[in-house]
């Protein structure tokens, strides 16, 4: 699944996300099993050890599209 918002475009799929940058060719990735998604402030976050990133959406109707592509629980 992709999910645009305002500054890229996610990819979704039940094994990763991906954070495509529209303007700089930045892309981040993580498994499934290192995200974590918080309603509280519409955010994506990744903790794989030493590799940290977060993605900040742009309404609840997105999380709600990773949530369930992903079947992750928003805490």
């Amino acid at each position: 699944m992709v999910i645009d918002f305002s500054i890229g475009k996610i990819i979704v799929t039940v094994n990763e996300i991906q954070c495509r940058f529209h303007d700089n060719q930045i892309v981040l990735t993580a498994s499934v099993d290192d995200i974590s998604c918080f309603h509280q402030g519409l955010v994506i976050a990744a903790d794989a050890g030493t590799v940290r990133w977060s993605i900040k959406l742009d309404n609840a109707a997105q999380l709600e599209q990773v949530l369930n592509c992903t079947g992750i629980q928003a805490q």
